[in-house]
């Protein structure tokens, strides 16, 4: 093994039990058991009996924990669950070791197969945006609808903001930042997150500050906490330099789920400008954008979030309906922004031919 390299970690069943997630008011987590890997789900039941069912996949770093404010504002429309990747929040590292964006997608599609939810509506963040749209391409029987936030799909011109995170790519980078920020403290570090990742980290409330720095303390605790970090990374890298059938843009052209797509205007870590290639690209798509929000805008405005959500739900249901009483299919029309909060959100809609 290269010095450069990370050790690998040990499996799943030798590791170390880690101090228990919080789990909020409302929500349940359990464990689930699939071939080569174990995941952790958090759920949180309908308010409706019959509600169709979401699943949420987190970005790099993250965990379910991040869709729960989401999730709470949508428990009367959707039966929610959302998962912790391999590796990340509650799951173990995968057997493998694999944490290309691939091996996501099949993690995602290995439990919706097994638990017989699908098709669901598909939330995706970041890392979890371009998973979940491997997801809609690759098997659109399990994809009713897509809605992604700041999907980390490729770029020509990356962001100054973004390369740090980029460079944990890169053999022997993240031992290094390990060794130089050994004195940092659980504070520091998360306030350095909430800085790059918020457009305003003014709206974090001080629980909300002391939950996320018990997690990283959590984390940081991990044997595997760097590693699976750095793999990922590699993963969105890697993913960013396939081509033909593979890439992540043609695969986006393939999807034939309705799209809602969500970008912030003060996102460090995907770029604004991409929210328009991103229209154009995925056949059925429409668009929201938030100029204050960073680059979790479904934890800075979960309200708008989930009225566009909302939008998107009655548009495909109302088609369906239509489309069942054979008065023929609904054209994608025009989305409002009124479930907007004072964030100068806006909605646009478009349907392309793909290719």
């Amino acid at each position: 093994m290269s010095s450069t390299e990370l050790p690998s970690v040990a499996p799943a069943s030798v590791l170390p039990k880690a101090a228990p997630v919080r789990v909020a008011e409302g929500e349940r987590l359990r464990s689930v058991g699939l071939p080569g890997i174990t995941l952790t789900v958090r759920s949180r039941p309908p308010t409706r009996a019959g509600s169709p069912p979401a699943l949420y996949v987190h970005g790099l770093g993250g965990s379910s924990q991040n869709w729960s404010a989401l999730m709470q504002r949508l428990e009367d429309a959707v039966d929610g669950e959302a998962v912790d990747l391999p590796g990340f929040g509650d799951s173990p590292p995968p057997d493998d070791g694999d944490y290309s964006i691939s091996a996501h997608a099949r993690a995602c599609i290995r439990y919706l197969d097994a638990s017989g939810r699908g098709p669901v509506h598909l939330f995706g963040n970041s890392l979890g945006g371009a998973v979940a749209t491997r997801v809609a391409a690759v098997r659109p029987d399990l994809v009713r609808t897509l809605t992604l936030v700041s999907p980390a799909l490729p770029e020509l011109r990356v962001q100054r903001t973004a390369v740090p995170t980029g460079l944990l790519a890169v053999p022997g980078v993240a031992g290094l930042f390990t060794r130089f920020t050994r004195q940092w403290t659980a504070e520091q570090r998360v306030s350095g997150v909430m800085a790059l990742c918020y457009g305003d980290p003014g709206r974090v409330t001080p629980e909300a500050f002391r939950h996320a720095v018990e997690e990283m303390e959590r984390r940081l605790r991990l044997p595997y906490f760097w590693d699976a970090m750095t793999r990922s990374a590699r993963g969105i890298v890697n993913a960013y330099t396939l081509g033909g059938q593979h890439a992540l843009w043609r695969q986006a052209e393939r999807v034939l789920a309705p799209t809602l797509l969500v970008y912030g205007g003060r996102d460090q870590l995907v770029g604004f400008r991409m929210s328009q290639k991103a229209a154009r690209s995925f056949r059925d798509s429409r668009l929201l954008t938030l100029p204050e929000a960073g680059h979790v805008a479904m934890m800075e405005y979960p309200e708008t979030v989930a009225g566009a959500f909302r939008e998107l739900l009655a548009e495909v249901s109302g088609a369906e309906a239509a489309g069942s009483a054979g008065s023929g299919s609904a054209g994608s029309g025009s989305a409002g922004s009124g479930s907007a909060e004072d964030d100068g959100a806006r909605m646009s809609s478009t349907t392309n031919s793909g290719s």
